[in-house]
């Protein structure tokens, strides 16, 4: 069988909240489905869709967006007004160097070079 990821979809509290800062992430337009769905579509990228939840974020992702940009710092500097949050410093290896963030709902992606 071959398959094909349609979508990521994030277990969230506020959908309409979190699409919008994906979306001035990685570009495309924030759309509301529903009260509780919302998604974007990234240009050159897969759907992400976020899904409200009653339960809160309790522990680490299991799985998370690696985003490749030019300056990880820079990259981090940008995304801290729009509600992002550094974890530790700029981790720098032989394939390049990253930062660990969290979007303002928790959830862990990694800005990264190389």
């Amino acid at each position: 069988m071959r398959a094909r990821v349609q979508e990521i979809v994030f277990d969230c509290a506020d959908p309409a909240a979190l699409v919008r800062f994906w979306s001035e992430l990685l570009g495309g337009a924030p759309v509301d489905r529903s009260p509780g769905w919302s998604y974007v579509d990234p240009p050159g990228f897969v759907r992400i869709a976020f899904q409200r939840v009653p339960e809160g974020k309790a522990v680490k992702n299991r799985v998370h967006l690696d985003v490749e940009v030019a300056d990880p710092g820079a990259a981090a500097g940008e995304a801290q007004p729009l509600g992002a949050r550094r974890v530790g410093g700029i981790v720098t290896d032989e394939q390049g160097s990253f930062q660990v963030m969290r979007d303002p709902e928790g959830n862990e992606f990694c800005f990264v070079t190389g």
